[in-house]
């Protein structure tokens, strides 16, 4: 199976966030109000729930989760406040009228009517989710005290502190950053010897070159995979049931080596969803084929059980749900177990996106029970590092000696042939040497 089919999972991820970014609005670059962090929690919070995206509880045909839909039916008129009927039913004092409705409870404040008003007028632009929209590198703000910038981060640090009225600390004294940089990059205390060559050194770039020591670390990775295990379920038993061991250490320390050897984030991402069906050719290392495999241990960290009443189907789909849930959760930033029964409320993802996502889990030799046993097939045995050049020895050996113990069987079976014409065996019997064998031993 090629590496392009291998991926198969990645792309349609890729191609379900381009499809489904939903609301298409145009620029944004220039608005002063953004949609996703000012607009949308006041229409969710206080509108979608009678005109979102779930048409079960619909009202009136209206959705204002989509811009297209609330200029269509006449909702929102983009640069016109004084004529969106949005704002009239908002303002109304009418409690037949105004929304939201009195019976819900809420009220919208000014400050939040006043946000509506000013975005409307603005040209009332949507933005896709949030996890749609590509990272841009912004415009590092202006700030008015030059002198304190070290670099391009400080820049916003401090117009935020500006804007606030506030004035920068004191640069902290070299053993507290030492203490700082270190329980943020590794999760540990700095030793003390590091820290004393940290206050020792001289150079103007002593705190790069403690940063990069810590970087180079082991415990660097570990600090950064604790999270990412965490999105992939890891544990060390099954999770239900007996909730038996499970030994899969191998794949936490795969993921450790990923972010130690700063492994791309594609490669990252496609060897976890479908690394067991890349082919990497014959001229492959078993470390990289290993390693491929090993890295689609992000999809058996799935709880599994072994009770005997559960209905072996039912388990079946139940991880295939969890696959695909946690998938979207880690890579699409979207909480897609709410369109398990229907189409998702406030994200762009409907009950058809979600069976149509969960067929790429839903095809793996995995049983339904895990047999109580903390090695559940399929099983990858995976040796040390250490032990690798060994095993690729003894494994020539075994095979060398496979193929001694096939040729004695083969010369075993044959110890009965003779030189001469005749044959002549244990029963005292001769036979023509065209039989090759007696009639006993033809009988054995």
């Amino acid at each position: 199976m090629s590496r392009h089919l291998a991926a198969a999972v990645s792309r349609a991820l890729i191609a379900f966030v381009a499809a489904s970014a939903f609301a298409p609005s145009g620029p944004t670059a220039g608005a002063d109000i953004g949609f996703n962090e000012s607009i949308r929690p006041i229409l969710v919070e206080n509108c979608f729930a009678c005109h979102g995206a779930d048409s079960g509880s619909r009202e009136a045909g209206l959705r204002l989760d989509r811009r297209e839909d609330a200029i269509d039916y006449g909702a929102i008129i983009p640069g016109d406040s004084d004529s969106t009927m949005l704002l009239d039913r908002i303002y109304s004092d009418d409690p037949e009228l105004v929304m939201p409705p009195p019976e819900t409870k809420k009220q919208l404040t000014k400050k939040q009517k006043q946000l509506l008003v000013d975005w409307i007028d603005e040209g009332a632009e949507y933005e896709p989710h949030w996890s749609f929209i590509p990272p841009q590198r912004p415009e590092p703000p202006a700030v008015a005290n030059e002198p304190w910038i070290r670099n391009p981060i400080d820049r916003f640090v401090l117009a935020r502190l500006e804007a606030a009225g506030l004035a920068p600390a004191g640069e902290a004294d070299r053993r507290t950053l030492a203490r700082r940089v270190a329980l943020d990059l590794t999760g540990l205390p700095p030793e003390p010897a590091v820290v004393e060559a940290f206050v020792a050194d001289p150079s103007a770039d002593a705190y790069e070159r403690l940063v990069d020591r810590l970087l180079a670390r082991l415990e660097w990775g570990e600090q950064r995979a604790r999270h990412w295990l965490d999105y992939a379920r890891y544990a060390d038993t099954h999770g239900i049931h007996f909730d038996n061991e499970r030994e899969m250490w191998t794949f936490r320390q795969w993921v450790i080596e990923a972010f130690n050897a700063d492994m791309p984030f594609d490669e990252f991402t496609t060897l976890q969803l479908a690394g067991d069906l890349i082919d990497l050719g014959p001229a492959a290392s078993l470390d990289d084929q290993l390693a491929a495999r090993i890295g689609s241990g992000f999809n058996r960290c799935n709880v599994t059980t072994n009770e005997g009443g559960v209905i072996d189907e039912e388990y079946v789909v139940l991880y295939a749900r969890d696959r695909t849930e946690t998938t979207a959760t880690v890579w699409m930033g979207l909480t897609a177990g709410c369109a398990v029964c229907h189409d998702h409320k406030f994200d762009p993802f409907s009950m058809k996106d979600f069976y149509a996502l969960s067929a790429f889990f839903n095809n793996t030799t995995q049983a339904a029970k895990d047999g109580n046993v903390k090695d559940t097939p399929p099983i990858l045995p995976v040796p040390r590092p250490e032990d690798r050049q060994e095993l690729t020895v003894l494994e020539a050996a075994v095979a060398t000696a496979r193929a001694a113990v096939a040729a004695r069987a083969r010369a075993a079976r044959c110890r009965h042939r003779a030189p001469t014409s005749l044959l002549v065996c244990s029963s005292s019997t001769t036979i023509p040497s065209s039989s090759r064998r007696c009639r006993r031993c033809l009988a054995r």
